[in-house]
């Protein structure tokens, strides 16, 4: 392995033309930090330099029976550059396809959040027009999550009472969304 250390640029690329991984191990230790320090200036990564710098050697050796290269150091430059550049391109491409992505979600759930403030506020109003007692068993059923004995004992009425009261106040609401069409634009606001 030492023998390599005395070869020329050209020299080892020779032997890299021929497959001779001692003479690619060389190239690579002559040039890692030359081209680190290169890659690092441009992404102010480490992690990302040291990447940049490996896929070059990568593609230096997967083209090494392809390639004509007549100065190593300004070839490997260049392609280290190349690389940030690219690098970076596809970086921001990302970042802007990430952000119009999670903007266009956001724009989706505003518009959602406004149907369904819509529709809330429109049954509030019906709610409002039922009898007293439909309309108070209703909203502790559904604003307050209290089960049907929970109402009975708070409102010191039967359980049956209970049931009857929110039957009424439910068909009373599902006529009137199926009658004014706001049923079919509910239901169409959820299939989207």
């Amino acid at each position: 392995m030492g023998v390599y250390v005395n070869f020329s640029d050209q020299e080892l690329l020779e032997e890299l033309r021929l497959g001779n991984r001692v003479a690619f191990t060389e190239l690579f230790n002559r040039y890692w930090k030359k081209l680190l320090a290169i890659s690092y200036t441009y992404t102010k990564d480490h992690s990302s330099a040291e990447e940049i710098v490996q896929e070059v050697f990568i593609g230096l050796w997967n083209r090494k029976d392809q390639l004509e290269i007549k100065a190593l150091g300004p070839y490997l430059a260049t392609a280290v550059k190349f690389s940030v550049f690219k690098s970076i391109h596809q970086q921001k491409r990302r970042e802007e396809l990430a952000m119009l992505n999670y903007q266009t979600e956001l724009v989706a759930l505003d518009e959602e959040k406004i149907h369904a403030k819509f529709l809330q506020e429109y049954i509030d109003g019906l709610v409002e027009q039922l009898p007293e007692k439909c309309r108070l068993v209703f909203k502790y059923s559904r604003n307050d999550g209290l089960s049907i004995p929970e109402i009975a004992a708070e409102m010191d009425i039967a359980e049956k009472t209970v049931e009857a009261h929110l039957t009424k106040a439910l068909k009373t609401i599902k006529k009137d969304l199926n009658s004014s069409g706001t049923f079919l634009i509910a239901l169409s606001l959820l299939i989207k």
